[in-house]
């Protein structure tokens, strides 16, 4: 399971991005795929899906 650092998160829009570790990615976040409370600068483990507008994490847990 990829893991990573999230960049940036806006709880009032819902949405933010996670760092990964392996790629350096921005990874979109939406808070549909949040399993847990996730914060800026939080070390996170995620799968990642495609949409059409591109890949988004899922199932994102803090480490």
């Amino acid at each position: 399971m990829p893991q990573g650092t999230v960049k940036f998160f806006n709880e009032t829009k819902g949405f933010g991005f996670i760092v990964d570790d392996e790629t350096q990615q921005d990874i979109f976040v939406h808070v549909s795929g949040i399993q847990e409370e996730i914060r800026q600068n939080d070390r996170v483990s995620y799968k990642i899906t495609e949409d059409k507008r591109g890949s988004k994490a899922i199932d994102v847990r803090p480490l």
